[in-house]
Parts: structure tokens; sequence; C-alpha cells
């Protein structure tokens, strides 16, 4: 295709666009409202993506060690744990240290107990993947110089699960929201183009190539799927960076964390742009499709 005829083209869906002008604010209020609701959906699930990725992380097994083992069966010990390929990450601390931070979370009563410290030395692991660590757990409570293993048993295993269920939940939402907004934002464009369809017949019946007649009404697709995400991309990113900055502050140190506003919403922005883009161009092109027949 010739640049001159592109540019026609180009000019042709923009005088389009202006000459339909309650059609075209009625397809791109669709899309808006439909990728806004994406959008907002989208940002509470990938934050609790982010808040189920924290909780699995800090999920961590505390090994205590037989306050009768030395220094040699310690070494051992150490090695042996290191043999268990499931394992992520290992911190050893002393007997001393423990006591030291028994002291500073349950007070200066304890200090008592640096005359003839009673603990043990401990291991705190964490595996590659924390659904391994009951697995892992199994494994190290077999293992020589072990006192004590723990890692709260049964309140993990079912964080876990709640965990896994409202991922794939978030996702089946995620799908079928699309997928409602493709029906959506198809339809109405449909209509304004269903409207135009003696329009298309004429250029038909006069000689115009189907090529001809649908580039303009696709170009119309995209500026309906631009400006329509226009809106939503705006408001929801003034409106997190706003959140954000309210409430990282209060969250710090906290478990739960939102997603920083760099890189996350120009990704977001980005998907909601592209999505405006395909659905336009798609409920364009299978609508136009039909009138070509003639």
């Amino acid at each position: 295709m010739k640049p001159r005829t592109f540019g026609r083209h180009v000019r042709e869906s923009f005088k389009s666009l202006g000459r339909n002008g309650w059609m075209t604010f009625a397809s791109a209020s669709a899309v808006t409202v439909t990728l806004f609701l994406v959008g907002v959906f989208t940002i509470i699930m990938m934050n609790l993506g982010v808040l189920a990725d924290n909780i699995e992380e800090n999920v961590e097994i505390k090994l205590t060690v037989d306050p009768a083992a030395n220094e040699e069966a310690i070494e051992q010990l150490s090695e042996e744990i290191k043999a268990i390929k499931e394992i992520g990450t290992i911190e050893h601390a002393t007997k001393e240290e423990e006591l030291e931070h028994l002291v500073s979370t349950y007070g200066d009563e304890f200090n008592l107990f640096k005359m003839s410290n009673p603990l043990g030395d401990a291991f705190y692991i964490r595996t590659a993947d924390p659904l391994d660590t009951p697995k892992v757990s199994k494994k190290l409570e077999k293992l020589n110089y072990v006192s004590d293993v723990v890692y709260g048993e049964g309140t993990v295993e079912k964080l876990f699960n709640v965990v896994q269920i409202s991922r794939n939940i978030g996702l089946v939402l995620i799908v079928g929201l699309l997928f409602t907004a493709m029906f959506l934002i198809s339809n109405t464009i449909k209509l304004t183009i269903n409207a135009r369809g003696t329009e298309i017949e004429i250029m038909k019946l006069v000689g115009a190539t189907n090529s001809f007649v649908r580039i303009p009404f696709v170009l119309e697709g995209v500026w309906l799927g631009i400006l329509g995400a226009i809106i939503p991309m705006t408001v929801l990113s003034i409106a997190y960076n706003r959140l954000y900055a309210w409430l990282s502050p209060q969250l710090k140190n906290e478990i739960l964390q939102l997603l920083s506003p760099s890189p996350f919403l120009f990704q977001l922005n980005g998907l909601l742009l592209l999505l405006g883009v395909l659905i336009g161009v798609w409920g364009s092109f299978m609508s136009v499709r039909k009138f070509l027949k003639v």
C-alpha cells in the first residue's frame, strides 16, 4: 500500500469518527468503562499476588540443636542440612545469640540464664520452594543432634492452600473479565459499523476492494481503543500513586506491601492500551466482514 493511500485512510478514519459523534462516544465509553474495571481488578489481583508471595517467602523452619552437641557435631549437622536439595537459605545462630534474642524479646529476667545457658544452637532454614517446607521439615527431624523442628505445622499447610486457591480464583476472574470486555466492546463497535452498512455497500458497488473498505474501519477501531484507554490509564495512575504514597509509610516492615508504581503502572497502562487497541481492531474487522460480501 502506498503511503499516500494509507494517509488518506487515516484522514478518513478521523473524519468518520467526527461524523458519527454519538456512536463514537458510545463505543469509546464502552471501552473506557470496561477497561477501567479490568484495570481495577488487575491492580487488586497483582497486589494480592505479591502478598501471597511475601507470605510464602516468610515461611521459615527453626531447627533447634541438642544442647549436648559439640562444635564438631554442629558443623556436621550444618553440612547435612546443606546437602538437602530443597534447601534455599540457612542461617546459623549460636546458643548465646539465641539467649540474647530471648532476653530482648521477653525481658531482662532471662539474663539469669547467662550463667548456665540451657539453650542449643539453632538453624533458621527456608526452602527454595516454600511448598516444600513440610517435606523438608520431616527430613530434618531424622538428622542426628536435632532437638526440635518447628515451622507452624498445620497452619502453614492451610495458608498455602488458601494462597493457591486465591491465585486460581483470581486468574479465572481476570480471564473471564477480559472475555466479557471483548464481548461488550466489540458489540458496541459492531453497532457503530452496522449503522453505516449502506456506506460500505455503496463503496463496494463502485468497485472498492475489500482492503480499501476495511482499513479505515480498522483504523477507527484503533482510535476508539486508544480513546477508551486514555481515561482509565490516567485515573488509575493518579489514584494508585496517591494510594501508594499514603499506605506505604503505614505498611513499612509489614508483610503486606503494595507494588511500586514504577514499573507496575507502566506495565498496567501498556496492557490497557494494547487491550483497547486489539479489541477495537478485532471488533471493527469482524463487523465490516459481513458487509464485504456484496
